[in-house]
């Protein structure tokens, strides 16, 4: 392999991006603009709850526990219903994500020291949020009973269950999202310019002219890979950067650590650029493709759901995924500061999904010499 002819093919890719205006705003803009919105549209976190209360019982202890529901923050508007019959309604139109239904005994039972009872009907149809909802009110009533059993000198319950939040002692999800997010748009920089590189050549006629000169098809793959390889380390820098400074994310690991799985992901993502690349003819094709590959790559990923939940077969598909591991490794280095040896037991399948995705690519350049 000659470096002379890789370096000239590397500048020249280099060039064609930095040179389009168009191309260097989309490399920069986007991804921070992706990073803000989606650091806080992207959640799973269920906030700004509405609450309908039906208070069958209107006694003190009834009257205590609904201000309870009206002082925590999870709950941003408690109303009132008039009758058994406004409850079917509240939930059918989706006017409330719950309703709490307080019995026409509770202040009486409560008082007499026995099990007082209220029930919440939750909308099932948004299964997640239903959930959360129900943690949520169950850590109100939780509390509830620990402040009756001190006040009328109960008997406490036998065991009580204390729990301490490890790595993200607070619960902020910025902390869970945004360390993903770092991966997401890294792939999709890195996909779109190594998608686009050899179907814009094609599209343009000029990769015939690459066919016919002196480059070998391993001088042309390492020219279209470095390149995207140049791009991402810097686009990553970015992000990260942001991350850090502006979002508060912690980063308790060694950013070398940090810097050699960007590297090792952003190979095996390219190792994918490269391969739809060299299946595609024109860069809307190539787009497509990129696109067709983010949504399962996203989706088998682990950020929106646990990859433990899902069918055996899909988590078989899932080791092929880059981001997969890479989720693992950024979120372990940033917020538990996990050792080198750990790290690279994570991120080893990504360089043999890179070695595997380029051998690929290669052989499709092969094939077009031939």
């Amino acid at each position: 392999m000659n470096g002379a002819r890789v370096k000239a093919l590397v500048i020249k890719e280099l060039l064609a991006v930095l040179r389009d205006r168009k191309s260097r705003t989309v490399l920069i803009l986007p991804p921070l603009l992706q990073l803000t919105i989606f650091a806080f549209a992207a959640t799973l976190e269920v906030k700004n709850i509405e609450l309908a209360l039906l208070d069958k019982d209107g006694g003190k202890a009834a009257v205590e526990l609904a201000q309870r529901f009206r002082g925590s923050p999870s709950f941003t508007r408690v109303f009132p219903l008039r009758g058994q019959e406004d409850v079917a309604p509240v939930l059918e139109d989706e006017k409330a994500m719950a309703v709490l239904v307080i019995d026409e005994s509770f202040s009486r039972n409560v008082a007499a020291g026995r099990p007082a009872s209220a029930q919440l009907l939750l909308d099932g149809r948004r299964s997640n949020a239903a959930q959360i909802v129900q943690g949520y009110a169950q850590r109100i009533v939780e509390q509830y009973n620990r402040d009756l059993v001190a006040h009328y000198g109960m008997d406490p319950p036998p065991a009580t269950l204390v729990a301490r939040n490890w790595f993200n002692p607070n619960l902020d999800y910025l902390w869970f999202t945004v360390p993903n997010l770092i991966g997401m748009l890294t792939m999709v920089v890195a996909l779109i310019v190594t998608a686009l590189s050899v179907a814009r050549e094609r599209e343009l006629g000029t990769f015939d002219q690459l066919l016919v000169s002196p480059l070998s098809p391993g001088e042309i793959l390492a020219g279209k890979t470095l390149p995207a390889m140049i791009l991402g380390v810097v686009e990553s820098v970015l992000i990260v950067t942001v991350a850090i400074l502006a979002f508060g994310i912690p980063c308790v690991g060694s950013l070398w650590v940090l810097a050699l799985t960007m590297v090792l992901y952003l190979f095996s993502v390219v190792g994918f650029g490269l391969f739809i690349s060299s299946l595609c003819n024109t860069q809307q094709q190539a787009i497509l493709g990129t696109f067709t590959f983010m949504m399962p790559a996203t989706l088998l990923s682990g950020f929106a759901t646990p990859i433990e939940t899902m069918p055996k077969l899909l988590q078989i598909l899932s080791l092929a995924n880059p981001l997969r591991h890479f989720l693992v490794a950024v979120r372990g280095i940033m917020l538990k500061g996990m050792p080198l040896l750990t790290v690279l037991d994570t991120i080893w399948p990504l360089l043999a999904i890179a070695v595997v995705t380029l051998a690929l690519a290669g052989w499709f350049f092969r094939k077009g010499l031939g």
